[in-house]
């Protein structure tokens, strides 16, 4: 495989390069330090990627987007954590969802729904699939997996209660894909339903917003479903087959995951070796010292071969001839582990200064622990690559 940028590619990483530099990194530090997790969040930031053209990047150019494929989606949420990963977090879910609705709905539901996305400068789309109590259950089935969200049919479609939690976009999106039980006497594997609700539907609410750690600029909260009614136009894929519309999602999401923490992992490189430059100890730039730039190297080994891995699990959303299940899984699992190993080296290479907020690694390291936790904690996905091994 020759691994070289197209130019479009190249185009997209160039777009979202100057983005992060004229809009994401002025503010981004500010909006983290803010108490309330609702105020980390900025629709100005939305709007102006709107205007920019990257809200609607994975939209078919019939609906109005670019219709960019999965590897530059990839690179262009890389691109984008380098600035900050609660933002890159706001738009990877959104870029995939709707590539998942291109995929998954009908003719009729993209006709409804898509224009209409394209067309709302805040338009933000999230997917509900984790409760409470239902989490790594829908990562690695089994018989007695259900959700607790349940839909029944009523007279022309469906009634929905439950609740979800740690849903990005959760208080933001203006369309859910609602992941809810069906059948209670089948697992979640063969008796979920894939549902699209709109945010203004009757009935829908949001719970708390989730105070987090790191990933701060994007928002995570509860979604509340009290007997909201759902058509039969707005059943996503077929009843009882919401684990099929979950499979078209997992490549991408688990791709786009790993591209986020390596874009922080990155970030926080380019730091490390910027102060080796210029930090002199011992009479000379540290990076002369042979310990130090071979930590450095091995850095960078890491990182080069983790960007090839979370590329070839892209490249292979789009090639579902050459797809591996386990790339729906691992790529996350290895970026997370490289990230955090990154960080914790590069806050070393500082010396005192990396246990300072003023020199910014402290908030890299926060937002890089988001992803051994998120969108499937390591050890479930690694459980979940197994299965393929048995």
């Amino acid at each position: 495989m020759v691994f070289q940028l197209t130019d479009e590619q190249a185009a997209v990483v160039e777009l979202v390069r100057e983005f992060v530099t004229r809009e994401v990194l002025p503010v981004a530090s500010r909006l983290d330090r803010n108490e309330r997790p609702e105020d980390c969040f900025s629709w100005e930031l939305v709007e102006k990627a709107s205007a920019a053209g990257l809200r609607t990047l994975t939209l078919d150019e019939e609906y109005g987007g670019s219709g960019v494929d999965f590897v530059t989606t990839a690179l262009a949420v890389e691109e984008l954590a380098k600035g900050d990963m609660g933002l890159a977090v706001v738009f990877a879910q959104t870029w995939k969802l709707a590539q998942t609705l291109q995929l998954a709905g009908t003719a009729e539901q993209r006709a409804r729904y898509l224009p209409a996305y394209a067309a709302d400068p805040r338009g933000l789309l999230a997917i509900t699939f984790t409760e409470p109590d239902t989490a790594s259950d829908y990562f690695v089935p089994h018989d007695g997996a259900r959700y607790a969200t349940t839909a029944v049919e009523a007279e022309g479609g469906w009634r929905l209660n439950g609740l979800k939690h740690f849903i990005s976009n959760g208080n933001r999106a203006s369309l859910y894909i609602v992941f809810a039980q069906t059948d209670v006497a089948q697992s979640l594997e063969h008796g979920s339903t894939a549902f699209l609700v709109p945010r203004d539907t009757p009935g829908l609410s949001i719970g708390r917003v989730h105070d987090k750690l790191g990933e701060r600029l994007a928002n995570n909260a509860e979604v509340i479903f009290e007997d909201v009614f759902v058509p039969d136009a707005d059943v996503l894929g077929e009843p009882g087959q919401g684990f099929r519309v979950q499979q078209t999602f997992f490549p991408a999401s688990n791709a786009y995951a790993a591209a986020t923490v390596l874009g922080v992992a990155e970030a926080a490189y380019d730091r490390a070796l910027a102060w080796a430059r210029q930090r002199v100890q011992g009479g000379k730039p540290i990076i002369q010292h042979d310990s130090l730039a071979s930590d450095l190297a091995e850095l960078r080994m890491w990182l080069d071969a983790t960007r090839l891995y979370v590329l070839h699990a892209a490249w292979a959303g789009d090639h579902p001839e050459a797809w591996d299940p386990m790339l729906g899984a691992l790529p996350k699992v290895l970026a997370s582990e490289v990230g955090w190993r990154v960080l914790t080296r590069a806050m070393e290479v500082h010396g005192g200064y990396g246990y300072m907020k003023e020199t910014g690694m402290e908030k890299l390291l926060r937002d890089a622990a988001a992803f051994l936790h998120s969108d499937g904690v390591n050890r479930t996905l690694l459980l979940k690559a197994a299965k393929h091994l048995r």
